[in-house]
């Protein structure tokens, strides 16, 4: 008999970008222009990547942010809800949306100016979402909102026993009341360095135990770690595939895992699945654009 897995519900508060993207040999030293050979434009954000990946993995998901009154916004909340985001508390704030400027070389290497927009106006957590963040298996935060947003969210969500799981991106020094709230920390090998002040990844995620039960790194092409107090660390190998566009690797892998742990998965079986749906996002161009359905990640 076939067990059917019932998809665990998850609420996103973060960005919501568009993303320009321009795509160039190399990227330019300060001071230096170079041609580009392409450029789009592309819905992302931390947030909304996140959401939007782990909708199509196979989560009910839900968005908390907000979206401009510009040209962008309706682009930005159409494309949410066609990966099947509940956009019904991502509201519209004065001025332009959120946008992320980015550079893409040949080897698929990115450099990144995030101008938050709208994203600036979500300073805190509404009576309704904080409801429907009650009703959720995990909420999933990263940085950039305000920090007193991230902190309002990760708040909430510990009032109502959620789990909550976050970026610490983009880097910067989190305080101790944030850190405390948190369940899951999933920063990367430079992220996990800068906030526990050690160059060594697995001595760093160590380190980092101190603030919270559990950390995973990524580790990019060598993969990702998970340790967590009283067990044995986990590495998991990365996959290996050509890569196009890094840019939604890390929201890739994490709202896959998000929904991966919210399935009650074993955690070497949900790192290798998140870490397969993240090699698949690296293959192709785009942010949100990139990232696969489920039955692509079980396939691969």
């Amino acid at each position: 008999m076939t067990r059917t897995r019932t998809p665990p519900r998850i609420t996103v508060l973060g960005s919501t970008n568009m993303d320009l993207v321009a795509y160039v040999p190399r990227a330019p030293r300060l001071g230096e222009t170079v041609t580009g050979h392409d450029f789009r434009t592309v819905p992302g954000g931390k947030g909304a990547n996140q959401a939007v990946a782990a909708a199509r993995a196979g989560a009910h998901v839900s968005m908390i942010g907000a979206v401009g009154s510009d040209d962008f916004g309706p682009r930005l909340r159409a494309a949410l809800a066609d990966s099947g985001v509940d956009t019904s508390l991502v509201r519209t704030a004065d001025g332009p949306s959120g946008t992320a400027h980015i550079v893409v070389d040949d080897d698929g290497a990115n450099a990144i100016v995030v101008v938050p927009g709208a994203n600036a106006s979500v300073t805190g957590v509404t009576p309704e979402d904080e409801a429907r963040i009650a009703a959720s298996d995990a909420l999933l935060l990263q940085l950039e909102l305000p920090l007193d947003a991230v902190l309002a969210g990760a708040e909430a969500a510990r009032r109502h026993g959620v789990r909550t799981v976050l970026t610490p991106s983009p880097a910067q020094p989190l305080p101790h009341e944030l850190l405390a709230l948190i369940d899951v920390l999933v920063p990367n090998e430079h992220e996990a360095s800068g906030l526990a002040g050690v160059a060594d990844p697995r001595a760093a995620a160590e380190e980092l135990l101190r603030d919270v039960p559990e950390v995973v790194v990524t580790l990019g092409a060598a993969g990702s770690l998970y340790v967590a107090r009283g067990a044995r660390p986990v590495t998991v190998p990365a996959r290996r595939v050509r890569a196009v566009d890094t840019t939604a690797a890390g929201d890739t892998f994490t709202g896959a895992l998000a929904v991966a742990l919210g399935e009650g998965r074993a955690v070497p079986d949900a790192l290798a699945w998140a870490s397969a749906a993240a090699a698949l996002s690296v293959g192709r161009a785009g942010a949100s654009s990139s990232m696969p359905y489920r039955a692509e990640i079980d396939a691969f």
